[in-house]
């Protein structure tokens, strides 16, 4: 499975609840999703809070898992390819000097 299926699968069960409906208590805006996408990195935080270890690989997969979602529905909304835009990224990173960066 790619990004693109990962993406409408998740568009047809924003879909099947009803997010998308004017009325809906859960709109599907870009604000509403960014705030949401930062609360659910927040709980991956919360895994390594007062620790370097890695505790429960379970629930901070569910965590890592809840952040994806939130990035394919906003991207999703604003018809951006999230894997065109991962690669292109990759691409300028491997370009960049983060030492040059830092002097």
């Amino acid at each position: 499975m790619n990004i693109k299926q990962l993406t409408q699968i998740m568009h047809d069960f924003v879909y099947s609840k009803g997010w998308y409906e004017k009325d809906s208590p859960k709109k599907q805006t870009f604000r509403n999703l960014a705030i949401s996408l930062c609360l659910e990195s927040a709980e991956v935080l919360e895994h390594f809070q007062w620790t370097e270890e890695l505790k429960d690989k379970e629930s901070l997969a569910l965590e890592l898992a809840d952040v994806a979602l939130y990035l394919l529905q906003i991207s999703q909304l604003a018809e951006i390819d999230l894997e065109d835009a991962i690669i292109s990224k990759l691409e300028q990173n491997y370009q960049r000097d983060w030492a040059e960066e830092n002097k």
